[in-house]
């Protein structure tokens, strides 16, 4: 298990390194069209016919999302206020999702509907798995782990269903400011690159999860036949 937390743990540094390079040297590529990620973000929501989703400036760094919620696209200060092609791919990506929420996309509101009893299991499933496996290696019960990994497995489902989600809202955006001449082929070429990057964020994040599971799963199979 832990060499298996090491090199996803690894994977996943290098992969955050990497975006964070590549957004540092995108968001010093200006916009030939000289829009801002608010710019954008209010151009394509129009565009959409959305009319009731506000966006807003939020603190820190690669913090943007869109919340369902309260339907906010909420960008970075770097981001809200930028004019380049960083900027311009991860304005658009949020408005995506926001797209994605009006259009009813399935495995949005699938992930969204995880949400609360996710929010219920992440409360329980550390401890379970540590008092589980304790109980397991000395007393040979297997019950609170056996209640610690449904959750992680619940926990791991979220993570492969925010894939499909991620990459849709990612071909949703590229389409649009292509299609919308919002960038220019070389700009476009950086956008794409840049929400690849993103992308892989969560790729890994996903193959650590199910790896994990794989492991608890096979230990609680292998206790079973002892």
């Amino acid at each position: 298990m832990y060499f298996i937390a090491i090199i996803f743990g690894v994977a996943g540094m290098l992969i955050s390194w990497r975006l964070k390079s590549k957004f540092k040297t995108y968001s010093q590529t200006p916009l030939q069209s000289n829009l801002s990620g608010q710019e954008i973000a209010a151009q394509m929501l129009a565009d959409h016919g959305i009319s009731d989703v506000q966006i807003i400036s939020v603190e820190g760094q690669l913090t943007d999302h869109y919340n369902p919620s309260n339907r906010t696209v909420n960008l970075s200060a770097d981001v809200y206020h930028g004019r380049n092609a960083a900027a311009a791919a991860v304005a658009a990506h949020e408005c995506g999702h926001a797209v994605q929420h009006a259009r009813a996309y399935s495995f949005l509101q699938f992930r969204s509907a995880m949400v609360p009893m996710l929010s219920i299991a992440n409360g329980f499933m550390p401890i379970l798995l540590m008092i589980g496996m304790f109980a397991l290696y000395s007393t040979g019960n297997s019950t609170l782990l056996a209640i610690g990994v449904a959750l992680f497995a619940m926990a791991t489902l979220f993570s492969f269903v925010t894939l499909p989600v991620e990459f849709d809202a990612s071909n949703r955006a590229l389409n649009w400011i292509k299609e919308k001449g919002i960038v220019t082929p070389a700009e476009y070429a950086m956008s794409k690159d840049a929400l690849w990057w993103a992308a892989m964020t969560y790729v890994v994040a996903a193959l650590g999860m199910l790896a994990q599971l794989l492991y608890y799963l096979n230990l609680l199979n292998g206790r079973s036949r002892d």
